[in-house]
């Protein structure tokens, strides 16, 4: 592997300097930063220089649904979006709840080179919310799992929950829940309860049964000693019960998506399906609320919750399609659009929400590091000044479910480095 050196840029948004890799590893910061007669060079005069951004939640479809995504074209979206690591859910087909399982995730991510594909394991066998499966092995074999979900489902049972907690906390593991009472809202839950879903007949998914299930599970985290991770924020509510957790000493965190952050409940009005999700799209005054709590820390991360379907999952009436968004692409522009250049953050914060904090929760040690000497390099170029208009055509996902076609973004992510290769250009990712 040839030396890298990325001459110009700005640190974080920050002042400009040069970065020297060398065999994947960050050789030299500052006026040491020379080339050699071989040294490949990228001018980044312009361009923000970050960690390599991390994704607590991405569904990459493999093994079952390869007609929607696989691992190799969800992480070549992963890449172009400037992302170094993904997190793969285990609602696979199978589910990913075997030691075996796991590492066919985490071979498939390798084989496929654009970035390290991290398998998440389920809770329960089957996503049945009934008998742990395999968490110990999973956690012993080759992939390591430390993170452990059954998104999709709510593991609603508080005594799986309790003995799931009190398993990982042995290895330093992490269960992330997907927080949705199904006795509060059922599968057909499809729209926020409230006047709208009243007026479209669609069913309601009430702000309660997210907010519910938080404070039960920082209840068992309290009991447990244990750490959990509430995936998708989507409610003031559920922001208030994290923060009372946090108050309260609870070994808790929670990620918000980009979706959550821009797109309301009134975008439902049309029927469009590739405004369902789960959790759903809610009012204004919830995204406002996921705006701040993003802002001060009380939300920890941004996290995709990349959910690509088929064309014949999504095209149907809307009660009848399928939950879920694409995000890994247009994540970095959203976040950047809506939090920085509106002002709530900087773009150092923008990091640490998007690369330190998942890395740290997630337990990557290689990812989200400081851009220092001895660091690996996993880095990522972005031009916060460019507006990029979104169309579904260019993406690398086997999917064009994003809801986010037509809309124009300020922030582009050029480049994405995994320890020294270079692995997407401008849109374009290397194979």
């Amino acid at each position: 592997m040839s030396d890298l050196l990325i001459t110009g840029a700005s640190l974080l948004g920050g002042e400009s300097t040069d970065v020297l890799v060398r065999d994947g590893v960050i050789a030299a910061v500052g006026a040491e930063a020379t080339a050699g007669e071989s040294t490949q060079r990228i001018d980044a005069d312009g361009l923000a220089l970050l960690p390599g951004l991390v994704d607590l939640h991405t569904h990459l479809r493999e093994p079952g649904r390869e007609d929607a995504e696989t691992v190799r074209t969800g992480s070549a979206a992963a890449a172009a979006g400037g992302f170094t690591a993904v997190l793969a859910m285990a609602n696979t087909s199978p589910v990913t709840d075997t030691a075996e399982a796991a590492e066919r995730v985490l071979d498939l991510g390798v084989a496929a080179g654009h970035c390290d594909v991290q398998p998440i394991g389920s809770v329960t066998k089957g996503l049945d919310g009934a008998e742990l499966a395999e968490l110990g092995l999973m956690h012993r074999s080759r992939a390591r799992v430390r993170v452990f979900s059954d998104d999709g489902r709510c593991v609603h049972d508080a005594r799986v929950m309790r003995r799931a907690l009190e398993y990982v906390r042995a290895f330093d593991g992490v269960v992330s829940q997907h927080a949705q009472d199904p006795a509060l809202a059922g599968p057909a839950a499809c729209c926020h309860e409230g006047e709208l879903s009243g007026r479209l007949g669609l069913t309601g998914w009430p702000a309660v049964a997210e907010s519910s299930i938080i404070a039960r599970d920082a209840e068992l985290a309290l009991h447990t000693g244990s750490r959990v991770h509430v995936a998708h924020v989507s409610t003031a509510e559920g922001v208030e019960a994290v923060r009372w957790a946090k108050r309260r000493g609870a070994r808790i965190t929670a990620e918000v998506t980009p979706h959550h952050l821009v797109l309301t409940t009134d975008l439902l009005r049309g029927y469009d399906p590739v405004y369902k999700v789960n959790p759903p799209l809610r009012p204004a005054e919830d995204v406002e609320a996921l705006r701040e709590a993003l802002a001060d820390g009380t939300i920890d991360a941004v996290a995709t919750d990349h959910a690509p379907h088929a064309r014949h999952d999504k095209e149907h009436a809307f009660p009848d399609a399928a939950f879920g968004m694409l995000g890994l692409e247009t994540a970095f522009a959203v976040v950047h659009d809506v939090m920085v250049t509106s002002g709530r953050i900087d773009l150092a914060t923008l990091a640490e929400r998007m690369s330190h904090a998942p890395a740290r929760i997630a337990g990557l040690a290689d990812h989200g590091r400081a851009i220092e000497v001895g660091a690996p390099a996993n880095l990522v170029l972005v031009d916060t000044s460019e507006r990029v208009t979104v169309d579904p055509a260019t993406s690398h996902s086997l999917s064009r479910n994003t809801p986010f076609a037509g809309h124009t973004l300020t922030g582009r992510v050029r480049t994405t480095i995994l320890r020294g290769r270079v692995t997407a250009a401008d849109g374009e990712v290397n194979l």
